[in-house]
Order: structure tokens, then C-alpha cells, then sequence
């Protein structure tokens, strides 16, 4: 096209120029209408190619085979590798610690953990455990130091359809009777009160001998069985002998999980004397209760459904009597607002076995003159909500109404001041009393994981009693608040907090000798705020401090019976592997 365009440029070029050369003369033109190219005008000229004559010849066909033959290679392809995401370091984990502290009040600690493999299935292992003071409680005329030690071992192991352990412990404890009242002596001369008071003894200890085992299945009905044996005994001739089992069994049937427990609890022990010292015979006891509990469970959509019932069968082997208890075991929860939001409710009862040794472990100042027997928990009914504020905040709130005949109360003994008395019978021991009651409460707790480096949690309990034949519930404070809060400074450095209130409880004590109205005794709500912070050395070496009752507050725990001030504990954490 750009060819032919050209070619008519000269053209129109060639006839300007021949004009200015030649005279035209006096001819007339008339110019009907310039002439405009158009791109149709245009032509473009066919080039047709030349083809070469030898490449146009006829090809020949070409035979080809291929000879394969074995060739020795030594490359190996490199394995393809996934882009790796950069992980924090992990603390290395250690089987075995021990721990070692000292502080004020003379007090010191020690604990020791020991675990090792056999082989690919069988374990041992092993827990020696020590806290002791030596007292020096301000105002106390009597010796308040206390000693606790345990040793536990274990044996287990872990097969392919059945794993099991077996436990053996030993613990011995000493604690003192050294809460007399404070109106003491007062009757007495100086001289007097002052040889009393030297003359008593208030030493008490306790040691425990302990035989257990778990068995548990992976493919079997009998899903798991617990067996326990306590040997209890004191410095005074007591002595018990408790044995539990529970046995499980666990199937489903279509949708639905069903478990029955079986339980065998049997307690039997006695008392040298009475509190007054009065009985020719020992104070004995003896209780077999022998339980099954089966429930089932029904998941259906955001519902879930516990139902289930418990009958015991209780006999008193002293006097030969029988009695049968039933209880409701059910409990439903459904999900409102998903995981943020779930209601639950329910009712339950048990029959709860009563021991000298659970009396101890909640108070060790009793006196070992006490009645033994069990609580039957009739029922408790319950309903609360429960979920997640934000996926760090967690809350449980929760009503409920217990009904029990035979709870027991620690309450003070009456006392005189009498030489002749035991070394627990001066107003500096406890006694358990039992009533009908029914308790109406409300908890709440709310739990806060911010983080790996932050964590807090509080919750607390409001409590209102009613009682059928105590003039009140003894020991038992209307409120209890905790609360806890534990952070890391820095990698090295970590720190804690806790804090806790419970409010005013009643008791009451009398002097037998003096003739008076007496009337129950309020013992004051007390704060107390504890603290720690503990720098990490090493993997392994870990150094502590622990401040206790920094408000320095000898408040009462039981009536007479003042605790420690400020407390300060220092001590190291030491990890190892054999």
C-alpha cells in the first residue's frame, strides 16, 4: 500500500514540474474535482518465490533403532524441602527435681522427684517431701513448732492393652496443741498458772502407711479399677484402718455412653479414751458402704444429658444396723451462644465416708476423742452459666442449694483447769459435732489467660447456713475470695501473687469451772497476701523468694490458734536427667 501511494506522489510531482516548464497558453482548464488517492488505489505487487529444486526433492525414509544398554549412575536426587517456619526455642524437659528453702520462723523446705524408665513400658519413680518450723509465734505460751514428711513410691507400667501402678507411701507429722485460750489460768495465782502451763505437753503426731494401685483398660468393659489401704495412727493409741475400691465399667450403646461405678468403702478405728477420760473400753468404729452409680450420657445437637443414680447400701458393724440410701446423679448443660455462653443445671448426692485421717488433714488440732460416722449428702441442686467472655477470658457462674443430715462441724471442746487432764483438755483442742443443714450458696469465678506471660484468676463463694440442732455452723465463713495473679518480667525473670479473704466464723468455748452465760465466739475475718518471684539461672537452676502474710496479721485460723506473721522463704529449683 505504501508503494503504490508513492508512486503517485511522484506522479503528481512530475506533472507540477512539467507545467513550469512549458507554456500551456490561453487554454482554459476546468478542474472538475482534484484528484484524493485513495488506500483502494493502492496495489500491492504479488512476489511469488522461487522454490529451490533441491529442497523441493522427494525425502527418504529413515530406519532407526535404539540400542539400550546398562549404564552405572551414582546421582541421587535431592530430597524436596518444605520452607521451615522459624519456632521459638523450647526449655529443654527434665524427669527429675529438687527444691530447697529456707526462712524466718525457722521454717525449711525440701522436696525431691525421681522418675525413670525400665525399659519401653515400665516406669519407677519417687516423692520425698519436707516443710517443718520451729515456731515462734508472738504471744503463745506453748511449743508451736511442726514438722511434716512423706515419702511416696511408685512402680507402673504401660502395655499395649492395659496399663497400671502400684503406690506406697509413708508420712509422719507433728504438730502442738498450742492454742490455749486467752483468759488461761486467770483463776490461778502466778506461780500456779506458771507450773500448769509448764506441766502440759501439747505434742501430738500422726503417721500414715498407704498401699494403692490403678489398672485401667484400652479395649475392655471393665474400664478402669482404683484400689487404696490407709494405715492412720496418733501418740495416743489411736489408730484406723480404711480400704476403697471402685471399679468402672464403661460401653456405648448406639449414641449413648454408659458407666457404672462400683464402690466398696470400709472404715474402722478407735480412741483410747474419751475426752473426759472416763471409759473403761475403747471408743470404736466400723462402717461398711457398699455403692454402684450407673448414668448414661446423650449428646444430641447443643444438648447434653448426664443421667444417672447412685444406691448405697451402709452397714454400721458396731451395732449391726443397715440402711440404704438413694441419690439423683443428673446433670444437662446446653449451649446458648456456642462455647460463649452455656447453661447447665442439676441434681446429685452422695454418701460421703467420714475418717479421722480427712478430720486431720482439715484440722490437725483435734482431740483423739472423736465420733466417727458418715454424711449422707441427700442432694444438691445447681444451675449456673458458664463460658467464654474472649478467647483469653473464661467465667462460671453457679448457684446451688445442698441438703445434708449428719455434716461435721469442728467446734471447740470446753475445758477447766485441772492438772490432772489430758495435754489436749486445757481449752487447746478440737471436737466434731454433727448436724442436719442445708446450705444455700453462690459462686463465681472468673479465669483470664492473656498470654504465655500473664495469667489471673478470682473467684469467691457466699454461703448462708441453716442448721436443726447446732446453734450455728461452726468453723464455716458466710464468704471466701481468692484470687491469683502470675506473669513473666522478662525471660529470666517471673513473679506471682495471691490474695485471699474469708470472712467471720463462729465457735464457741467454755470454762467448765466458771458458771457463766457463755455465748458463741466470732472469730474475725482475715486478709492475707502472699507473694513470689523467682529468677530462672539456667534450664535448670531456678532461684526463689516467697513472702507470706505480707500484711503481717496474726489473725486466727481456729479460735486460740494464731498464725505465723510476715514469712520469708528463699530457696533454688534444680532440674535433672539421669
Amino acid at each position: 500500500m505504501r508503494f503504490g501511494v508513492g508512486i503517485l506522489f511522484i506522479f503528481v510531482f512530475q506533472f507540477s514540474f512539467a507545467q513550469k516548464k512549458e507554456q500551456i497558453g490561453n487554454e482554459t482548464v476546468n478542474v472538475v474535482k482534484p484528484y484524493t488517492p485513495k488506500i483502494s488505489d493502492a496495489f500491492k505487487v504479488k512476489e511469488i518465490p522461487e522454490l529451490d529444486e533441491e529442497g523441493n526433492a522427494k525425502k527418504e525414509s529413515i530406519k532407526y533403532s535404539i540400542f539400550s544398554f546398562p549404564v552405572a549412575s551414582t546421582f541421587t536426587p535431592s530430597k524436596g524441602k518444605a520452607e521451615g517456619v522459624e519456632k521459638e526455642t523450647q526449655a529443654p524437659l527434665f524427669k527429675n527435681y529438687a527444691t530447697f528453702g529456707v526462712g524466718n520462723y525457722g521454717t525449711f523446705l525440701g522436696e525431691l522427684f525421681v522418675n525413670q524408665d525400665l525399659n519401653a513400658t515400665d516406669y519407677v519413680g519417687g516423692m520425698f517431701r519436707h516443710h517443718s518450723s520451729q515456731g515462734g509465734i508472738e504471744s503463745v505460751k506453748l511449743d508451736d513448732r511442726f514438722f511434716d514428711t512423706s515419702l511416696d513410691l511408685m512402680y507402673g507400667s504401660n502395655q499395649k492393652n492395659v496399663s497400671w501402678n502400684l503406690d506406697l507411701g509413708y508420712q509422719n507429722q507433728i504438730y502442738n496443741w498450742y492454742g490455749l485460750p486467752d483468759s488461761f489460768g486467770n483463776t490461778l495465782s502466778s506461780q500456779d498458772q506458771s507450773i500448769l502451763i509448764n506441766s502440759i505437753n501439747p505434742k501430738q503426731y500422726y503417721n500414715t502407711i498407704s498401699l494403692g494401685g490403678n489398672v485401667a483398660f484400652n479395649e475392655s468393659i471393665l474400664n478402669k479399677t482404683s484400689l487404696k489401704f490407709n494405715h492412720f495412727s496418733d501418740g495416743f493409741d489411736s489408730s484406723e484402718n480404711r480400704f476403697y475400691a471402685k471399679p468402672t465399667v464403661a460401653f456405648d450403646v448406639s449414641e449413648s455412653a454408659v458407666k457404672t461405678d462400683l464402690i466398696v468403702d470400709y472404715v474402722a478405728g478407735n480412741f483410747k479414751n474419751n475426752y473426759t477420760n472416763t471409759n473403761t473400753e475403747p471408743l470404736k468404729y466400723s462402717f461398711t458402704n457398699f455403692g454402684i452409680s450407673p448414668s448414661f450420657v446423650m449428646q444430641k445437637e447443643d444438648w447434653t444429658l448426664n443421667i444417672g443414680a447412685a444406691v448405697f447400701y451402709s452397714r454400721n458393724n458396731i451395732n449391726s444396723s443397715n440402711t440404704f440410701y438413694v441419690y439423683p446423679k443428673f446433670n444437662a448443660s446446653y449451649k446458648v451462644v456456642g462455647d460463649l455462653m452455656i447453661f447447665y443445671a442439676g441434681a446429685e448426692g452422695d454418701l460421703q465416708q467420714n475418717s479421722y485421717q480427712d478430720f486431720v488433714d482439715a484440722n490437725p488440732f483435734l482431740s483423739p476423742t472423736l465420733a466417727i460416722a458418715p454424711t449422707d449428702q441427700q442432694y444438691d441442686v445447681f444451675a449456673g452459666l458458664k463460658g467464654k467472655l474472649t478467647n483469653s477470658i473464661s467465667y462460671n457462674l453457679r448457684g446451688s442449694y445442698l441438703n445434708e443430715r449428719n455434716k461435721a462441724l469442728f467446734k471447740s471442746n470446753s475445758y477447766n483447769e485441772n492438772a490432772g487432764n489430758a495435754d489436749y483438755a486445757f481449752g487447746n483442742s478440737f471436737q466434731v459435732v454433727y448436724d442436719d443443714m442445708r446450705t444455700l450458696s453462690f459462686y463465681g469465678e472468673l479465669k483470664a489467660d492473656f498470654s504465655d506471660d500473664f495469667t489471673f484468676g478470682i473467684n469467691g463463694s457466699f454461703s448462708s447456713f441453716t442448721n436443726n440442732f447446732q446453734q450455728e455452723a461452726w468453723n464455716l465463713p458466710a464468704i471466701k475470695i481468692n484470687s491469683s495473679l502470675d506473669f513473666n518480667i522478662t525471660e529470666k525473670w517471673f513473679a506471682g501473687a495471691n490474695v485471699f479473704y474469708v470472712g467471720e466464723r463462729k465457735d464457741f468455748q467454755m470454762n467448765t469451772a466458771i458458771v457463766t452465760n457463755a455465748t458463741p465466739v466470732t472469730l474475725k475475718s482475715y486478709f492475707d497476701v502472699n507473694a513470689n518471684v523467682g529468677f530462672k539461672y539456667s534450664d535448670r537452676l531456678t532461684a526463689f523468694a516467697r513472702a507470706n502474710n505480707i500484711t503481717n496479721n496474726a489473725y486466727q485460723k481456729w479460735l486460740n490458734y494464731p498464725v505465723q506473721g510476715f514469712q520469708v522463704i528463699l530457696g533454688v529449683n534444680y532440674k535433672f536427667d539421669f
